[in-house]
């Protein structure tokens, strides 16, 4: 990335950033996190919670600090409900149980939990998002909190005199992807910790004694009486609003972001201000981010199932653009990604906005956001076309050619688009095809006639009859998309007599109108479809002529 140290013009990142190093000083190494429930597919919603520290850490590496992004898997979650797309029978008997300790619906996957982990690190690795991962399972059934949680509960009354403080001051967030605070009142009813059932593995258990450092419970699923020892027993977990900010003070996070929902009043955030000082630590940097939809979705859910994931975005956006879409707006301001037709004008804005990086004195904000996009300190620039074709024409052809690679190819060379091989066209080529295959409905795509139309070729009037005579003669001379076009739009000044360069007058330009409509319906049978002067291109001579009756 060709900037200096400090990102100039200022934006969101900068911000952040120089809030990071306010609170750190000089610390010789400082820590980013994030973290993610895998609950269900990881869609591109969560991804904000990634690449939000992702682009903090990447700055503060450009001032030459020493940066780890630290992304924790809450993979000891409990299930909370069945996600819509599991429809294996019995799957229900799971909920309450660690995300960890259930098996892969569909048998392809360690577990559950790693069953929307592995897609999620494979997106990150394409969009050059390198992260240390935490597995909480690891970290709780490993003993490391083991000190951790002894303070929580020898400070119980505590934490719950911080939450009941908060409690006063507004109604509880709805946080959505973390374990809410328990119901009930009393000693054990709030409970810092709970374990989960030695018998059945559930988290459904009601606390009956503490007798440090013992607890006693029954569960109220499988009916089991049992106890747990905080000192050697690890099977347990702190609760959500006590965990977080524990985390804070054990990793030394210096910034992490988080959902709207946990910055409310009596959420995790402004909770965990006060509760991390109990454990030794403080609060990190913090901003709160919007939601990411899907257009025609108010807000994406890993448990509802059929909302893309990176990887979906990945199958039609190159990697730099999906980064772009996040870093270009402040984390609080929500914004869908629309798969079907915007598609086309977002690869139209990044192209120009490229044209416009490569002039340093129009560097802007706009220009900023797209180098922190294009690139990463250790990855270097993500991957990109070597020869850059508009993604409208490449989407065209696809269309045309029904996805031959190697079709498309030689079409974009007669448009102009001089290439040595295919590879010259990818990533873009491929994920222009899986677009036109995967989100152009049915009703618009081009389906190019396998017969001519003998019935409409034989009813053509004398002026229809004179443009297809004018096309045909002069077809073989125009050997690219320029001639062609001067051609195609140029038949019916040819037919009045007028010269291909002369200005169209209103009645060229009522025949144009006119003649288009005879050759879409000939070629394509339809009353639109590409641009006339690419679809014959794609078709190829010998192919228009023969359909045209020529």
């Amino acid at each position: 990335m060709a900037r200096g140290l400090r990102a100039t013009p200022a934006d969101w990142v900068t911000r952040a950033a120089d809030e990071v190093e306010r609170r750190a000083g000089d610390r010789a190494l400082l820590t980013v996190a994030s973290g993610a429930s895998p609950s269900g597919p990881v869609h591109v919603g969560k991804l904000r919670e990634v690449l939000t520290p992702h682009f903090v850490a990447e700055e503060l590496r450009h001032r030459g600090r020493q940066v780890r992004h630290l992304h924790s898997w809450d993979d000891f979650d409990r299930m909370r409900r069945v996600p819509a797309d599991v429809t294996t029978p019995g799957f229900e008997e799971y909920i309450g149980r660690p995300l960890s300790a259930i098996p892969d619906p569909w048998g392809e996957y360690p577990s559950y939990a790693e069953r929307f982990q592995a897609p999620l690190r494979a997106a990150l690795v394409e969009l050059g998002i390198e992260i240390e991962e935490i597995s909480q399972t690891s970290r709780y059934r490993s003993g490391a909190y083991r000190s951790q949680i002894r303070t929580a509960i020898e400070r119980r009354d505590e934490i719950e005199a911080i939450l009941a403080r908060h409690r006063t001051r507004g109604a509880e967030a709805i946080e959505t992807d973390a374990e809410a605070e328990p119901d009930g009142a009393g000693d054990l009813a709030r409970f810092p910790f709970k374990p989960f059932c030695e018998v059945c593995g559930r988290d459904t258990l009601t606390l009956t004694a503490f007798a440090d450092p013992v607890l006693s419970y029954t569960c109220d699923s499988c009916g089991h009486v049992g106890t747990f020892d905080i000192d050697t027993d690890t099977d347990g977990k702190l609760v959500w609003k006590v965990d977080w900010p524990m985390r804070w003070a054990f990793e030394q996070v210096d910034f992490e972001p988080g959902g709207l929902d946990h910055a409310t009043p009596g959420s995790s955030y402004t909770v965990g201000k006060d509760v991390v000082q109990l454990f030794g630590g403080t609060a990190p940097a913090f901003v709160s981010y919007n939601f990411v939809g899907q257009a025609g979705m108010v807000k994406m859910s890993s448990s509802r199932g059929g909302v893309p994931t990176p990887a979906d975005a990945l199958r039609i956006l190159e990697a730099p653009m999906l980064r772009w879409l996040y870093v270009r707006r402040a984390p609080k301001q929500a914004f869908d990604i629309d798969f079907g037709a915007p598609v086309v004008r977002l690869y139209d804005e990044w192209d120009a906005l490229s044209r416009k990086a490569g002039d340093p004195a129009k560097r802007d904000a706009a220009v900023l956001a797209y180098e922190r996009a294009s690139a990463t300190t250790t990855a270097g620039p993500l991957p990109t076309s070597p020869v850059v074709v508009p993604f409208r024409v490449l989407a065209s052809v696809a269309d045309v050619t029904a996805g031959s690679a190697e079709q498309i190819s030689r079409i974009v060379g007669d448009l102009g688009h001089a290439h040595d091989s295919v590879a010259d066209l990818e990533p873009r080529l491929s994920k222009a095809m899986n677009w036109t295959g995967e989100f152009v409905p049915l009703q618009d795509r081009t389906l190019v006639r396998t017969e001519p139309d003998a019935a409409r070729l034989a009813a053509l009037s004398e002026r229809e009859a004179a443009w297809l005579t004018l096309l045909l003669g002069h077809i073989g001379a125009a050997d690219d998309l320029d001639a062609m076009t001067s051609l195609v739009y140029g038949v019916p000044k040819l037919a009045l007599g007028q010269s291909l360069d002369e200005p169209p007058t209103e009645e060229v330009k009522a025949d144009q109108k006119d003649f288009f409509g005879l050759l879409y319906r000939l070629l394509v049978d339809a009353e639109r479809g590409p641009r006339l002067p690419t679809l014959i291109l794609a078709l190829g001579r010998d192919r228009v002529r023969t359909l045209l009756g020529g």
